[in-house]
Formats: C-alpha cells, sequence, structure tokens
C-alpha cells in the first residue's frame, strides 16, 4: 500500500511540477547536489521527496475574525497539505521544483472551503566563473492576504526572473537579477465595503544587484541595491517607486537561516501620498543549542499596501519568536509568541487620522509525539488578537487541535 501511494504521489507531482509556472530563482549559494543527494526516492532522473500533514483538525472559535459584540462564529476545521520537492539534473545544471496543496475544510461554512496551490519551479547552470539562473512562481489561494484583511480572498500571484552571478574573486560574486511579479484579486473579493481587485491588482518590476562574499562554506555576507516598480492596474494613484539597500549575513550549520538589514526609500508618484524613508528588515534564522532546544527568531519592517483608500499603505514591523524544547524520549514542547504592529500612512489631503496604529499578538504553543522517523503527532492551541482603532476592526480568535505531518 505505501508503495502503492508513493508512486502515485510521485507520478501526481511530476505532472504538476512540469505543467506549472516555474519557481522564485534559487538563493546565490544554493547546492541542490546535497538536497538531491538526501531526496526520499528516484524515477529514473527525477528525484522526490514528498509529505503529506494534516494541521488545524479542531477548532476555530472565531472564523471571520469578528469582534466580540458581533457573536464570533465557531466551526470545525482541518487542513490536509500534500507537498513535494523535486530535483532532476540534466547533464551539468539543474531543474528543481516544489508543489503544494492546502485542502481547506470548514464542517458548517462551506463558504471558507478552499484548495490553494503553490507550485515553483527553477533552472539553474553553473558554469566555470559564471552561473545563469531562471524561475519562476504561481500562488492560487482564497486565504486572508496578511494581517490587516480579514476576508478570506480569491487571488493568484505570479513572478518569473532571471539572474546572472559572476565569480569575481575566490570567494567574492557579483550578481544581476530582474523579477517580475503580479497579484490579481478575484472581481468579487470584496472588504469593509472595498473590492481589492480595485485596490490591489497590481504588477511589480524589481531589478537588483548582489555582492557576495562567502566565508566559509556555509556562512557568507552579502549588500545588496534593489529598483522596484509597483503599479496598479485600476488604482494608479497607488503607483510608487522603491530603492533598497540592505545588508545581510546567511548561516547554514547549527545556525541558520539569513538576515538583512538596510535603508527603503518608498516614494509614491502621487503627490498626494507621503513616502517613507527609513528602516528595511528581514530576519529568519534558528539555533540549536545544548539540550535539543530550538530556537527560531522571524521578524521583518517593510512597506505594505493597505486596501483603504484614504491611508493606501502602512509600515508593517513584526517579531515572532518560537521556543521547541526535546522533553524526554520521542516527546517535544513549543511555545510561541509574536506581535505586529500595522503604522497606517494617510493621504496628505484626507480628514481621516493618519497616525493610525493596528496592533496584532499572537501566543500559543503545542505537544507533539514522533509516532516513527519523519511522523509526527501534535497537539496545538493558538490565540491571535487585534486592538485597533478603527471600529468593528478589533478581534480576539483562538484555535486549538490535531496535526500530523508524514514526509514519506
Amino acid at each position: 500500500m505505501r508503495g502503492a501511494l508513493v508512486k502515485a504521489a510521485c507520478l501526481l507531482v511530476f505532472a504538476v511540477a512540469y505543467g506549472a509556472v516555474p519557481s522564485a530563482a534559487l538563493a546565490a549559494d544554493a547546492a541542490p547536489d546535497a538536497a538531491a543527494a538526501a531526496a526520499c526516492f528516484s524515477i529514473g532522473p527525477l528525484r522526490v521527496t514528498p509529505t503529506i500533514a494534516l494541521t488545524n483538525a479542531g477548532v476555530d472559535n472565531n472564523v471571520f475574525n469578528e469582534a466580540d459584540v458581533n457573536h464570533p462564529k465557531s466551526d470545525m476545521t482541518a487542513t490536509v497539505t500534500p507537498a513535494a520537492d523535486l530535483w532532476m539534473r540534466l547533464g551539468g545544471s539543474w531543474l528543481t521544483g516544489s508543489v503544494k496543496e492546502d485542502l481547506v475544510y470548514y464542517r458548517t461554512f462551506a463558504t471558507e472551503r478552499s484548495i490553494n496551490g503553490s507550485y515553483k519551479g527553477a533552472f539553474l547552470l553553473p558554469l566555470n566563473r559564471l552561473t545563469l539562473k531562471a524561475g519562476g512562481g504561481f500562488l492560487s489561494t482564497r486565504d486572508r492576504p496578511g494581517f490587516e484583511i480579514d476576508a478570506r480572498s480569491q487571488h493568484t500571484e505570479s513572478d518569473v526572473n532571471g539572474a546572472v552571478e559572476v565569480r569575481a574573486y575566490g570567494k567574492t560574486f557579483i550578481a544581476a537579477t530582474m523579477s517580475r511579479g503580479t497579484v490579481d484579486f478575484d472581481r468579487a473579493a470584496v472588504f469593509m465595503g472595498t473590492n481589492l481587485q480595485t485596490a490591489l491588482n497590481r504588477s511589480m518590476t524589481t531589478v537588483a544587484m548582489t555582492v557576495r562574499h562567502d566565508i566559509t562554506a556555509v556562512t557568507s555576507v552579502n549588500v545588496d541595491v534593489e529598483r522596484q516598480q509597483d503599479r496598479f492596474d485600476l488604482s494608479p494613484e497607488r503607483d510608487s517607486d522603491s530603492t533598497r539597500v540592505m545588508a545581510g549575513v546567511r548561516f547554514g550549520a547549527r545556525i541558520g537561516g539569513s538576515a538583512a538589514f538596510g535603508y527603503q526609500q518608498f516614494t509614491p508618484l502621487s503627490a498626494a501620498v507621503p513616502d517613507y524613508r527609513g528602516l528595511n528588515a528581514i530576519v529568519d534564522m534558528g539555533v540549536t543549542v545544548v539540550g535539543g532546544t530550538h530556537v527560531a527568531v522571524h521578524a521583518i519592517r517593510d512597506v505594505e499596501y493597505s486596501y483603504d483608500f484614504e491611508q493606501p499603505y502602512y509600515i508593517a514591523t513584526g517579531t515572532m519568536l518560537s521556543v521547541s524544547q526535546e522533553l524526554f524520549g520521542p516527546i517535544d514542547a513549543t511555545v510561541r509568541g509574536g506581535v505586529q504592529r500595522l503604522a497606517y500612512r494617510g493621504r496628505l489631503d484626507s480628514t481621516v487620522r493618519s497616525d493610525r496604529a493596528d496592533l496584532v499578538t499572537t501566543w500559543g504553543g503545542g505537544i507533539g509525539y514522533r509516532v516513527a522517523p519523519g511522523m509526527r503527532i501534535g497537539f496545538n492551541l493558538d490565540e491571535q488578537r487585534r486592538n485597533s482603532d478603527l471600529a468593528g476592526h478589533g478581534y480576539g480568535g483562538l484555535r486549538f487541535g490535531t496535526s500530523v505531518t508524514y514526509g514519506f
């Protein structure tokens, strides 16, 4: 039975991956050789690592993120996520990809059910002192776009990109990249009386230069200079140009992940929209310390577009911390918490308060049991709460239930 399931999953993954749009370009120091060598199994030259997960199998006590005065609705929910990573060597080059489907179920509120697909792929050609990369991705989802919009809104996101990287010196690389992406909401997607297609459909064109220096085989530092143009299909008054200068570091051993900090100049093309100049940051790091304790930190500071015409964007500043501990034998526990601050910027010609800031706090935890290598059963509890000066925009919600993760 297991062999049949594995083969069926691989055939499905193979079919979807080669019919999908390729994904985001590989990181500058990506090493598909090692990942492919650790793949679960092969079908000819194709190497595949599939997984399947059951998450959120439990209760969501605020399905629509409603304020307490509106009597939040509760429902039984579950999400099944089959996924796979793929690698294929073609001579000296690599094709890589991933496919993931979220099958979201609500027992009572059928309108909240959805099938969300994410498909990625990339081509990597390493030459003597030159590396060529190309890729892209496609996301089709009916989920909340972020912390601001509570409605599960059907939308797609796509991107294509390419890069040329040159080894300038022994361990120093210079890369030029270009990408183009789109965000496209369904015409029926509406939140707080605003049509999201009209407000947020846009295309993004980005060019960047990167200088990277490898300190060790798994540690590097880099400096990025990036220019981005955002052009809105139906709301040209939201058009903007952005420039970012970032310095970062990437780790790959006991400390894993990356961190980058820099300066962003966000310049709307409309004179009625204020600009932003300030800190930009993205951190995604984890470290395993003695005793089987793993600490992970995620942080971000960036400009995000709002659905609100009067307050067309906000500065999102957030941090999430999680600590996982192996307790005894196959049992582990996790605690997590975070805070997100959404600082809005109002139009200069608006009478609406322009210094509004929403605060979203999250906390939670779980306990898990490793049934076998690659299989874990867990129980999780998470609460999310938003405080806002906007009437009816604050809420509190609790989700609890079981999760099962299995890697073939």
